[in-house]
């Protein structure tokens, strides 16, 4: 029997695991509802995109500017004319997380595949397919896999890009791939535009400081010159500032006050808040075990370096380019970790965009460990309890999606208030500062907050927890309860002020949840 050639098998190594990870985060993808509130903001700018046409500036609830740079919600804006939707489901809000999570797979295989055997290229691509955290996010529509994949579009653009001198000579399937380094120059300055385009200058930071780093550890001073040419550096500034320019000559100032100031500076230096410098120590180590608990070992195998000349009669060229790459991913781990950590405000998404180089460190360092008898059977377990764990991810992530929304039935709850409260009648919140967007994205409509006193309701109706009505009913004799939405904790109550609508009535009496 004929065998298949290593790079017909290599092109099927990449296309079947992005095929398994769109298997992964399409498998139930809008089963569960809207319900955290960070993923429904966003949801709010993309309707207002997909279903309103505002590419640019879009608002949310009738002012509220957006939170992110804007290619995530361009690409789910694009998803959606490409299919034909036209109202933002749960489906195609995280349709966009889905497409660059297999993307991400995709890429981190195949830059494996340029340096590592096969083997361990499949094994890096099992790792990401197996992390929790990863798959998860993958499922969420969130902006941060948008920037996982172009940060590490960068970081691998870079490796490619970095190693052409030394392997000219070599004969090696990097230097067959390296023939075209102005194109990888462009590749790895278009990534860093879209980066920032994805979440703002940390996309760019973050990479840039650790190639900075590893230029500095190495005296790579040659190479770190001729990283960007004129016209890679115009790429790379035109795509990262073209939105804020944008923001500026409209003369949108309110975007920039929210993006720069309140999202990068503000998170940076405390004013949303702060946690504890230790507050990643817990997530780095078991937001996806047990891959999650390899990656420190990695790193620190990166590090140190090789200490003992390459198995099989390696040549020094290919040995030097496996040192260059699991150092340069070594150092981004790094300095990730580190800038997050002294950073005041937290969260765990910000540790996605490590699992890419993780993926890889990890594979290259059970390879390294295989040419030993007991690393051998490490690595073989590895692939089995990786191969168990896509399957888990498969079955628990969906499942568990569903049961965090299912104690909110925010859609059932909007749907119901849609039916009470015709488009063209006036609706107002009061007393949900605390995450209304869930509803505003199933409301799918304008509803300005009300301040001060309840009773200072203008006439129409007004949407309120069940426990604030609860305890201020007294306090506001002019507004009449006309429905009740929801159950527990989570209720609201309908409140109506003035003439009650002839429609109404009708639509009280179809719902069983009406009160009087």
């Amino acid at each position: 029997m004929k065998r298949i050639p290593i790079r017909a098998r290599s092109y099927v190594a990449v296309a079947g695991l992005a095929l398994i990870t769109l298997v992964l985060t399409l498998h139930r993808l809008g089963a569960a509802d809207v319900c955290g509130a960070n993923e429904a903001i966003e949801g709010l700018f993309v309707q207002q995109m997909v279903e309103h046409g505002a590419l640019l500036f879009p608002v949310a609830n009738g002012g509220d500017p957006m939170y992110k740079p804007p290619l995530f919600h361009w690409t789910a804006t694009g998803l959606a004319h490409l299919f034909g939707v036209r109202t933002v489901t749960a489906f195609s809000l995280r349709a966009p997380s889905a497409l660059y999570a297999s993307a991400g797979v995709a890429l981190t295989v195949g830059f494996a595949l340029s340096w590592l055997d096969l083997q361990s290229a499949v094994l890096a691509g099992l790792v990401l397919l197996s992390s929790y955290q990863y798959v998860s996010e993958g499922r969420i529509g969130r902006v941060d896999m948008a920037l996982t994949f172009f940060e590490a579009l960068a970081l691998f653009s870079f490796m490619w890009w970095l190693p052409r001198k030394e392997l000219a000579n070599a004969g090696t399937q990097v230097a067959r791939a390296g023939d075209n380094r102005m194109e990888l120059r462009y590749l790895f300055a278009a990534a860093i535009g879209l980066a920032v385009l994805a979440k703002g200058p940390v996309g760019a930071i973050l990479p840039l400081l650790a190639i900075a780093v590893f230029i500095i550890l190495e005296r790579r001073w040659q190479e770190g010159r001729q990283l960007f040419s004129p016209g890679s550096a115009i790429l790379a500034f035109g795509l990262a500032s073209s939105w804020y320019l944008a923001c500026l000559f409209g003369r949108r100032f309110g975007f920039l006050d929210r993006q720069i100031g309140s999202e990068n500076f503000g998170r940076f230096f405390g004013s949303l808040g702060a946690m504890a410098p230790t507050y990643y120590l817990k997530p780095i180590l078991l937001n996806s075990v047990p891959a999650s608990l390899l990656v420190p070992f990695a790193v620190v195998a990166a590090m140190r370096g090789e200490k003992r000349r390459a198995p099989d009669g390696e040549g020094e060229a290919p040995r030097r380019q496996a040192r260059d790459t699991v150092k340069l991913l070594a150092i981004f781990w790094i300095v990730t970790v580190g800038f997050f950590s002294l950073a005041a405000y937290k969260r765990r998404a910000y540790l996605l965009p490590l699992w890419p180089p993780a993926a890889v460190l990890i594979a290259w360092w059970l390879g390294r460990l295989a040419a030993h008898r007991w690393g051998r059977i490490a690595r073989n377990g590895a692939y089995i309890v990786f191969s168990a764990l896509v399957v888990f991810n498969l079955v628990y992530i969906p499942s568990k999606q569903v049961r965090d929304c299912a104690d909110d039935p925010v859609r059932e709850a909007a749907a119901l208030i849609n039916r009470a409260v015709a488009r063209d009648e006036p609706l107002f919140i009061y007393g949900l500062d605390q995450g209304p967007a869930p509803l505003l994205f199933y409301l799918d409509r304008q509803v300005p907050a009300l301040h001060g006193k309840l009773d200072d309701a203008p006439p129409g109706y007004v949407i309120v927890p069940a426990d604030l009505w609860a305890r201020h009913r007294s306090e506001a004799p002019g507004l009449e309860p006309v429905l009740t939405a929801g159950s527990g904790p989570h209720a609201l109550i309908l409140l109506r002020r003035g003439k009650l609508y002839a429609a109404l009535e009708v639509r009280r009496k179809a719902c069983p949840r009406a009160i009087a």
